[in-house]
């Protein structure tokens, strides 16, 4: 089965190497010739555990290929997917130039039968637009191609997509023909045969299903995290507090860790669509609304934990950063609350040395020099008035304490993911400071 995938971002990289690698025969698409180059060399745009084997082993059984001509790949493919970025605009709305653009010039190269398939993250009614894109381009061209659109959302998690696809909870389909069900069965079936699910649905419910997933993961998190803010008020420990809900099969114990609030590519972004995407309808998402709220709000958490032990004065105060990324196992540096936390101390006149295992050349392209960057965790810490652990990757987990006390000038922790103990630290003469314990 010939498979074309446009766009070599996060998502359609994964699904494409994926593909291939269960014995497709797929053509990646990118109007950036540089970064198809690089692919062809192995040498990929994102850090996502696994994938670079997968790349390697399948480009070199020919399997997946790179080109920037969208024309190589929709000859004799029987499916199309559309893997491009959807930014969010100003007001909140997700940015369909992109999806769009592809559509027409689909509309303007097919030759056969072929299914359109929006990947990218949409809002309902996009498969509507994308429709008509390709329909306006095969009558401007006077020819009667049949085709079908339909949504095949992601769900896969930045560190773990590799598994996610191989191994999906489930495969959503919005189809709206039983010839586009007959391609996307086939398309699915090396999954299918392992027993994962597909659900076939209407392809609006296929769109609104991928904003409603990630929509109630972020409910999860913000609600938590209000939660953590109440219990330091009250005197509680949310640690306990979160073993007590999470053991009630109805809530669930995934998604209720508290921290300084959520980032990356999807949750933001996608709240933000859906709250605009109600809004257009005439109907407020008050709870989404919210969401996001607590979420902005709870990315300035820890630099107020540091003002208020510093007194507010932190002119001067050097600052060791462990951690840049929005989560573990990825270089994804978008709405990362590092971001945030960077931005709020600079501005108070102190200074931060950050060290990541892989997102400092990310965090360099967003925000250049502004802070310092270590060789490793340790160096880090030369001179800090404060240890910040900002992103929990495994190798910060159990860190020497005594080594890290000789280099701390002060001898003080924020942790903002709760991965330490707090009365471990206090024994060890430490100040510490968590979110929502004791």
């Amino acid at each position: 089965m010939k498979t074309a995938v446009v766009g070599t971002g996060y998502v359609g990289l994964v699904t494409g190497s994926c593909l291939s690698d269960v014995g497709m025969d797929v053509t990646c698409v990118d109007v950036d010739a540089e970064k198809i180059a690089n692919l062809e060399k192995g040498v990929l745009p994102i850090y996502e555990p696994g994938l670079d084997a997968i790349v390697e082993r399948n480009t070199s059984s020919r399997r997946l290929k790179f080109t920037t001509k969208l024309a190589d790949a929709v000859q004799g493919a029987e499916a199309a997917f559309i893997a491009v970025g959807t930014p969010p605009g100003e007001d909140g709305s997700a940015d369909l130039r992109y999806v769009l653009a592809v559509a027409k010039e689909i509309g303007e190269l097919m030759t056969d039968y072929l299914v359109v398939i929006t990947k990218s993250t949409v809002p309902v009614g996009t498969a509507e637009k994308v429709k008509k894109e390709v329909a306006a381009a095969l009558a401007a061209r006077g020819v009667d191609i049949p085709f079908d659109v339909a949504s095949n959302p992601e769900f896969l998690k930045e560190g773990a997509a590799i598994e996610d696809f191989m191994k999906p909870d489930r495969i959503v389909c919005g189809v709206e023909s039983d010839r586009a069900r007959e391609v996307m069965a086939r398309l699915y079936k090396p999954f299918t045969l392992n027993g994962h699910p597909v659900y076939f649905m209407d392809v609006p419910s296929a769109e609104m299903t991928k904003y409603a997933a990630n929509a109630m993961l972020a409910t999860k998190i913000s609600f938590m995290n209000d939660i953590a803010n109440l219990c330091e008020q009250l005197g509680a420990d949310v640690n306990e507090v979160r073993k007590g809900i999470g053991s009630d099969p109805r809530i669930g114990n995934r998604f209720i860790y508290p921290g300084i609030g959520y980032g990356g590519s999807c949750f933001p972004k996608d709240v933000k669509a859906l709250v605009r995407t109600g809004r257009e309808s005439g109907y407020d998402l008050r709870i989404l609304q919210s969401v996001e709220d607590v979420n902005e709000s709870q990315k300035e958490v820890l630099a107020t934990k540091i003002k208020q032990h510093f007194n507010g004065d932190l002119a001067g105060k050097r600052f060791a950063m462990w951690g840049l990324s929005f989560k573990p196992e990825t270089d994804d540096m978008r709405e990362a609350p590092a971001l945030v936390i960077a931005e709020q101390l600079l501005a108070a006149g102190a200074t931060v040395c950050a060290y990541d295992p892989v997102s400092i050349a990310e965090c360099k392209h967003m925000i250049g020099d502004k802070i310092d960057y270590a060789e490793d965790a340790y160096a880090a810490l030369d001179g800090a008035d404060a240890l910040l652990l900002v992103t929990e990757w495994r190798e910060f987990r159990v860190p020497d304490w005594d080594r890290v006390k000789a280099k701390l000038s002060q001898h003080v922790v924020f942790d903002g993911r709760n991965i330490y103990s707090g009365s471990e630290l206090r024994e060890n003469g430490f100040t510490y400071y968590g979110i929502g314990v004791k």
